[in-house]
């Protein structure tokens, strides 16, 4: 009968000796808030097509004149007009001097995000992410620099490139923002098979990077110093994060995949560790715990988890005029549960009620915008080139359609 308490014991003891390097101990007060399925929000709301016959769309960015350039994760980077007409752009699978994209069914490898330098308008700058091969059947994550005008791009720089590449098609994060410094945070993810590797500072498996806008490493980073450690590193102790965003009161808000429960919302801080995977509230494919430790000291809490899982992936604050309730709340992709999650934003900054929405679709969602027109943007993830970019108005509101010339 004492042989169970002492192989728990060790057990423990194993888990605990696993993240002593970056000091945790035995305690730990639990404060994340658990969320599962909740009721579907009132339909206040129109929804229209700004255009379809996409192929796997993964992320967007509004241009100054209303276009947007819109990432497919089969490769391709398209321009595709506020009367919905597609041009491509750049094709990835062809990508020159520099990495091809990785992509491949079974795989959520690909063409990631698309984000424009905040100096856009002076300097033509954006940014995309992407899976790239890597030589010798390996691949990794890679952020790369272009100037576009006018529909073509110039002065292509490979910025970053993750270490170590690996063989496998998973978990890359690969959503990325700018800070009011100009740095920008980019999460990688934690390529699945190395989950312990997040809790080490000798890889970027798990973990999120901070950069200059060219690419190299700011002198303040919290691990720029210490022996071992890849002075990218931001914060570590991540899975798989899908979306990232700086919210209206300044602080960086994340949200990240767990396997069947235990999705996470974030409060991104400096050289923080947020304990992925040996402290999480995360159900694992089988509906075993990933582990029996759910808080612990020097590791962070999420606001909010997730069981079962929702599956987000993008990440938006609401900030247009369209839909004066919503102005400053959260809003969250889903893909396994086919939904966009509203989560309301109270006046001291937490996180308070939940609504399902846009669910009568039944479709996955892979992104959610705040457009510049204060319409909300979705991108859906559909099969046999059926993806769309809708456009959600209020009812009644039908958003102001283009002229032709």
């Amino acid at each position: 009968m004492r042989l169970l308490p002492s192989m728990l014991g060790i057990t423990a003891s194993l888990l605990l000796a696993a993240c002593s390097n970056q000091g945790a101990s035995d305690a730990g007060e639990k404060t994340s808030q658990l969320a599962g399925r909740v009721d579907a929000g009132e339909i206040e709301y129109a929804i229209e097509t700004v255009a379809e016959g996409l192929d796997h769309p993964w992320s967007l960015a509004f241009l100054p004149d209303g276009d947007m350039l819109v990432t497919e994760r089969t490769g391709k980077l398209l321009l595709v007009g506020a009367d919905g007409a597609k041009r491509l752009v750049r094709d990835f699978n062809d990508n020159g001097d520099f990495p091809d994209v990785h992509y491949g069914d079974g795989l959520q490898a690909g063409l990631f995000d698309v984000v424009l330098h905040p100096e856009f308008a002076e300097n033509s700058l954006f940014y995309v992410s992407f899976a790239g091969k890597a030589g010798e059947g390996e691949n990794t994550l890679f952020l790369m620099r272009f100037r576009y005008s006018d529909g073509e791009l110039t002065d292509g720089e490979q910025l970053f490139a993750a270490s170590p590449a690996r063989i496998q098609g998973n978990h890359y994060g690969a959503r990325f923002v700018f800070l009011p410094d100009g740095t920008l945070l980019m999460p990688v993810g934690d390529a699945f098979h190395f989950r312990e590797e997040a809790q080490e500072l000798d890889n970027h498996f798990g973990k999120i990077v901070r950069l200059n806008d060219d690419g190299s490493v700011p002198a303040d980073n919290p691990f720029v110093d210490q022996d071992g450690a890849l002075p990218e590193i931001w914060s570590y102790g991540h899975r798989n994060p899908q979306g990232i965003i700086l919210t209206e009161d300044g602080r960086v808000l994340e949200n990240e995949h767990g396997p069947a429960g235990g999705d996470e919302i974030n409060h991104i801080t400096r050289g923080a560790n947020y304990g992925w995977p040996t402290v999480t509230y995360a159900l694992d494919y089988s509906g075993g715990r990933v582990s029996p430790f759910e808080a612990l000291e020097g590791t962070e809490q999420s606001l909010v988890h997730f069981t079962p899982s929702i599956a987000p992936s993008g990440f938006a604050q609401y900030a247009g005029e369209a839909f004066p309730d919503w102005q400053g709340d959260l809003f969250l992709s889903a893909l396994a549960l086919r939904h966009v999650r509203h989560v309301d934003m109270n006046a001291d900054g937490s996180l308070g009620e939940q609504r399902e929405l846009f669910g009568e679709l039944d479709v996955r969602f892979r992104d959610v915008r705040t457009g510049p027109d204060g319409y909300l943007y979705l991108l859906t993830e559909e099969p046999d080139l059926t993806s769309r970019i809708l456009r959600v108005v209020p009812m009644g509101g039908a958003a102001e359609q283009p002229q032709p010339e």
